[in-house]
């Protein structure tokens, strides 16, 4: 059995044989891991369009569903940790907490050339966290990097020792890990190692996946990994480093998005990476190769390099059929990114496009239908709803209705002022021009508890038009995500506490309310990957009909 430990850099020049053979892990902790800051002031809040660096988002006032996180490696490149620092800014959008980038290198010891691993994290925005380049060039040195963007679902958000990436030293050498996705089975699996007398550095799910890969007795590493994800219960999608290769895991369902590319080195040579969504490529000017598929082990070595195969092992000998998030489709994916397989503007497109078919706004002889959208995760699913819309005979407009500050960190909250209220208008402003009289149709992804949904309504009404429509390109979500998206309890969805969509829409102040149907949004969705098989969804949080069991002491928790 084995136990890990934490180890300073002065007691890791001091680390002996023997502590592999009583069977202890040494976790190097690096000593310039900064510290988080102070907390702010109450009387400053914060806005969670950006976070500050040290405190965790957690004011959920901008009532959307929380990503999950971002994960990234890089294979062979002489900058790895700044290709991987590009690459998270692009992935920004999937967890703002804190973020973090783990990179090997060759350092020279007496007995000759070893593999190292060098690591610098912290609470913050990536730009935040990496405000002092010299970390990257003179921290972060080597070849090859792995780096993780988190928003929290298990594990306390603002502690560092539960921030990306993870990484051990244990008798196979050293191993780093980020994990974008949910463990299931994680009560389970962490009683059972703690009765064996495991100690746990972190509260989150993911530091399973070490400990599991460290008390594996299979012969090699790509062994070891698989025989931990066996174990394993949930959603993941994994990047991890080795001592010599970098290897890339999604699990059996393929619940999480997980792509391989390549990026040419100015020498000619090809490096490699894997990342939660395209557009990091496209930041760094890589080249997207596949996806990883679900249920697959990808390995990437110097043999990758020489010939360009990427090595590639199963999980399970049978697999369940592949059950996707479509969340990522309807919100959290980028929309210039590639998500299994598919354009997600493409996918956004025709989603509005359906709504539009299911729940049409008709014009009235002297007024056209105005429609806009909410920034920015719905602009092109308006622009599908407004192209359709037209298409079934009613006048229709697309208009910019609503302008979104990007550059929103904290604002002064005045004693007695709605503070919902003031956090929409800090984000949003209305174009008056555009609504003032108008037949306005608003187009959204998603609605939560509904308190920004109702702010948002009033700032509209505040801007006089005619009517208010809402239409939403999902359906009502009534269960929590099991598999790594942050929604509330059931207890906290609005559409548990009134029993049609007129409800919901007299609560949020509009004239008609519409989501999108199930069954329409599965049919506009791809279901075949491009070999030709069949894919499925998650709708779990739509249905209720969640696809991987889950311990019964999530399940109370949730209730």
């Amino acid at each position: 059995m084995n136990k890990i430990i934490a180890k300073s850099s002065q007691e890791r020049g001091a680390k002996t044989n023997s502590d592999e053979r009583n069977g202890v892990l040494s976790v190097s902790m690096p000593d310039h891991i900064s510290a988080p800051l102070a907390p702010v002031p109450p009387e400053l809040i914060e806005l969670p369009v950006l976070s500050v660096p040290g405190i965790p988002n957690r004011d959920r006032l901008i009532d959307k569903p929380e990503s999950n996180c971002g994960v990234i490696g890089v294979y062979n490149h002489p900058e790895a940790s700044v290709i991987a620092y590009y690459a998270l800014h692009a992935l920004q959008h999937r967890g703002q907490e804190a973020a973090g980038i783990l990179s090997a290198h060759c350092e020279d010891t007496p007995k000759g050339k070893k593999r190292g691993f060098a690591i610098h994290k912290d609470n913050g925005l990536v730009l935040d966290v990496f405000k002092d380049h010299k970390i990257l060039t003179q921290v972060l040195k080597g070849d090859s990097a792995i780096a993780h963007n988190r928003y929290s679902t298990t594990g306390a958000s603002g502690k560092i020792e539960n921030i990306q990436p993870f990484f051990m030293h244990y008798r196979m050498g050293n191993f780093g890990l980020a994990h974008n996705g949910n463990l299931t089975n994680t009560h389970t699996l962490r009683d059972e190692l703690e009765s064996q007398g495991t100690i746990f550095q972190t509260s989150t799910d993911s530091e399973l996946i070490l400990h599991l890969v460290a008390r594996s007795r299979e012969a090699t590493q790509t062994d070891q990994i698989r025989d931990a994800l066996l174990q394993a219960r949930g959603a993941y999608s994994l990047a991890m480093l080795t001592d010599s290769s970098l290897v890339a895991a999604r699990d059996p369902r393929g619940i999480r998005p997980l792509a391989v590319g390549r990026l040419k080195r100015p020498d000619g040579a090809w490096a490699y990476m894997v990342v939660s969504e395209t557009c990091a490529f496209d930041i760094v000017g890589a080249e997207y190769i596949r996806d990883v598929h679900p249920n697959e082990i990808v390995t990437i070595d110097e043999e990758t390099v020489r010939t360009g195969e990427i090595h590639s092992t199963h999980i399970l000998e049978h697999a369940p059929p592949p059950t996707y998030c479509i969340f990522e489709y309807i919100y959290f994916a980028r929309p210039d990114s590639k998500v299994f397989e598919e354009n997600v503007d493409r996918v956004r497109r025709r989603l509005g496009k359906s709504l539009a078919t299911e729940s049409p706004v008709a014009h009235e002889p002297s007024r056209k239908v105005t429609v806009i959208n909410v920034p920015d995760s719905s602009n092109t699913a308006t622009l599908g709803y407004a192209s359709q819309n037209q298409k079934l005979g009613n006048q229709t407009k697309y208009q910019i209705g609503l302008i979104r500050s990007h550059y929103v960190g904290r604002t002064f909250i005045q004693p007695g002022q709605d503070r919902r209220e003031m956090k929409v208008k800090a984000k949003y402003n209305t174009v008056k021009g555009v609504l003032k009289d108008k037949k306005v149709v608003v187009v959204d992804d998603s609605i939560v508890r509904g308190t920004t949904s109702k702010a948002l309504i009033h700032l509209i009404r505040e801007a006089e038009p005619n009517q208010v429509h809402l239409r939403i390109t999902a359906p009502p979500i009534t269960h929590p995500c099991k598999y790594g998206m942050d929604f509330p309890s059931r207890a906290e969805l609005i559409a548990n506490h009134h029993s049609d969509e007129a409800e919901i829409g007299k609560a949020i102040g509009v004239d008609s309310l519409r989501y999108l149907s199930v069954k329409k949004l599965l049919e506009s969705v791809p279901h075949k990957n491009k070999s030709g098989n069949a894919i499925g969804y998650c709708t779990a949080c739509f249905t209720g009909n969640y696809p991987v069991p889950f311990d019964d002491e999530a399940q109370e928790n949730d209730d």
